[in-house]
This record gives structure tokens, sequence and C-alpha cells, in this order.
């Protein structure tokens, strides 16, 4: 199997599947600090099971080369993963649904968003995506995520027989 990922805006409305889109565009907000800051609450929520506690950290991150061959695609099954870029860049996203629970990924169901500077993203829980996809060098994240007891990260690696390739516009 031979297939081009298209790379589509990240829409709130497309991405539901896998998760949240954090952006404040289009989303309802109330005033707080004397009515010196607009709120926009709850623009994602952190998924947690009852032994793991949330954390937040950076992660800095080299450019991958392009086309890229997707080999792999990785998932957290007791937290959900969020990733803000600090420095204002687009980067992309693949990603495949959730899907039966088990460690089977149908390629047919893959697909490569790109956030523009403004959107962070977070990943559901078992929700299955690339690691980070910075499209500078040295790009830095702010990431929400899980820590705690167990492993956290499930790794499934295609067939040798799929090719799934990401290609920049």
């Amino acid at each position: 199997m031979i297939k081009t990922l298209k790379i589509e805006p990240l829409t709130k409305e497309a991405f539901a599947d896998f998760g949240d889109v954090i952006e404040s565009v289009g989303r309802e907000h109330f005033m707080i600090n004397s009515g010196s800051t607009e709120r926009y609450h709850k623009v994602g929520e952190v998924q947690l099971d009852e032994e793991g506690q949330g954390i937040i950290s950076i992660f800095r991150a080299k450019m991958l080369e392009y086309p890229l061959q997707v080999k792999m695609l990785e998932r957290h099954p007791f937290g959900s993963q969020s990733f803000i870029p600090l420095f204002g860049h687009e980067f992309l996203l693949v990603v495949a649904p959730v899907g039966d629970g088990t460690m089977n990924i149908d390629p047919a169901t893959v697909r490569c968003f790109r956030a523009n500077a403004r959107q962070g993203v977070n990943y559901h829980r078992n929700v299955w995506h690339h690691p980070i996809m910075a499209l500078r060098d040295d790009d830095e994240f702010l990431v929400v995520d899980r820590t705690g007891p167990g492993n956290n990260c499930d790794e499934f690696f295609f067939d040798e027989s799929i090719k799934m390739t990401v290609e920049l516009d």
C-alpha cells in the first residue's frame, strides 16, 4: 500500500475525533481581572487516570526530513497529551483514531493536519499520533501530560509493505 497523506488545515471540527484544538479563535470567553483579561475557558481537557499526575514540560524538537515516511505512531493510554508552540510556528500532526482498543491501526484512517502559528493541540487518551513534527529546528513546545506508574506510551510500527508519506506543500 502506498499513500501520500494530504495535509489538512487544523480545525476544531476536523480534529474532534482525535482531541482538542487549543486556540482562542471562534471560542466564547468572559472577562476577568477587573476587565483587563479575556478568559477562553476550557479549550482542552486534561485526561488522567487515577494514579497519574499532570505535569508541564518543554520539548525542543528538530525538524524532520521531508518527504517523511510515517513508520510508526504512538498513543498514551493513561492520559492526554497537549502541545502548545512557544515560538509561534506552524507544525504538523499525523493522527489515527482510538480504534477498537487493540494495537492495530488501519492505514486508511491516518490523517495529517497543519497547525497554524496560533494553535496547539490536546491529544485525547489512546489517540494514535506521530511524535512531534516541528517545521523548524530547535522549535519549542509547552507540553501538558501525565507522569506516574505504568507504561504510558504504546508504539505501533506499520508493516514495511505500507508506505505512508507526508510531503510539504
